[in-house]
């Protein structure tokens, strides 16, 4: 049985989404404190895959994405919202999307290059793909 992978949408697209679906919801996976410090899309949701203190997978993960999906249906919207998955570079939040679809969470994108990119021949991130690179709009605490 084939292994259902999330929707692959480049950084430009998915902010179009972003623009054109005022319900569409954008989940930084990332640690809190990558989400923090690194920067974060503008709007941003931190739902944090892995995180400190034991670097293990959260197991409450998929029940705070459930959470945030039914919070964003009040209103009488019956269709659930696209999700949109962003990472360091789309990595984890491949990892974290495959988990939402086997629990029947549907919609689920997975941001190409992630936040910061894939790292370049210099081992720099920012300097090839990512939002970012894209210049789409992010915010740092």
């Amino acid at each position: 049985m084939e292994e259902k992978q999330p929707e692959q949408i480049e950084p430009q697209e998915a902010y179009q989404l972003i623009q054109n679906q005022s319900n569409t919801m954008l989940i930084d996976v990332r640690s809190s404190m990558e989400f923090l410090f690194v920067g974060h899309p503008v709007g941003a949701v931190s739902i944090p895959w892995i995180d400190e203190p034991d670097w293990e997978i959260n197991p409450d993960f998929v029940r705070e994405i459930r959470q945030l999906i039914l919070g964003g249906q009040c209103g009488g919207k019956q269709q659930q919202p696209a999700v949109l998955l962003i990472c360091r570079s789309g990595k984890r939040s491949n990892e974290a999307g495959k988990l939402l679809i086997e629990n029947g969470i549907l919609n689920v994108y997975n941001i190409i290059g992630g936040f910061e990119g894939e790292r370049d021949s210099h081992n720099h991130r920012s300097s090839i793909n990512g939002w970012r690179f894209y210049g789409l709009p992010w915010e740092q605490c």
